[in-house]
């Protein structure tokens, strides 16, 4: 749960990484920023603010703000009926890095929890979700995005992501979008902000 000043806070601190990508935006836009903490209560740490330009039968197009290493939690977009199949997305990177992962082979320094900090010749990963929470993250085949990159994702795929050290913009581009459909694998996660 969060609280409208939170809200308003995170908006802001959103805004302005879309300001640091070079994206503008208008008031109604900026206002309408929505800030998701998955119903963890740990927004800086796993959390996502979004702007939707356009969500239709058809397209939607979205820009996303991570903050430094926040995480996206591991979802997948499932058939919603007949007629659509789950959403199929392209993320590409606007501004810092992004850390995706989806099913795949393991990338070799790809795990579960962060590293021991006094291990020699320790391999870290470029992203690891939160300890507590390390059982709900199962793919581990890593995709690095940086600014101009893009990768697309086929409906009813499993996949998280984690911004790096400076935070992310990623503009995402899909077919219709139904949030309130995703599965996540931690069934603690609630995808609707509740606002107290």
């Amino acid at each position: 749960m969060m609280t409208r000043k939170e809200i308003k806070q995170n908006r802001k601190l959103a805004q302005a990484l879309f300001n640091k990508a070079g994206i503008v935006t208008t008031k109604n836009e900026a206002d309408s920023i929505e800030v998701a903490d998955f119903g963890l209560g740990a927004y800086k740490q796993t959390g996502l603010a979004l702007l939707v330009y356009v969500n239709t039968d058809r397209c939607c197009a979205k820009e996303l703000a991570l903050l430094p290493c926040q995480t996206c939690p591991e979802h997948r977009h499932p058939q919603v009926d007949r007629n659509n199949p789950g959403k199929e997305e392209t993320f590409r990177c606007r501004w810092g890095t992004i850390y995706l992962y989806v099913p795949g082979p393991k990338t070799r320094h790809a795990q579960a929890r962060p590293p021991k900090a006094n291990l020699p010749n320790a391999n870290p990963p470029k992203a690891y979700p939160p300890t507590d929470k390390a059982s709900a993250y199962t793919v581990w085949h890593e995709i690095v995005l940086k600014p101009g990159a893009q990768y697309t994702l086929a409906p009813d795929t499993l996949h998280w992501f984690q911004a790096g050290a400076q935070g992310a913009v990623v503009s995402e581009f899909s077919t219709r979008s139904v949030d309130a459909k995703d599965v996540f694998t931690d069934r603690e996660i609630q995808r609707t902000t509740r606002i107290g």
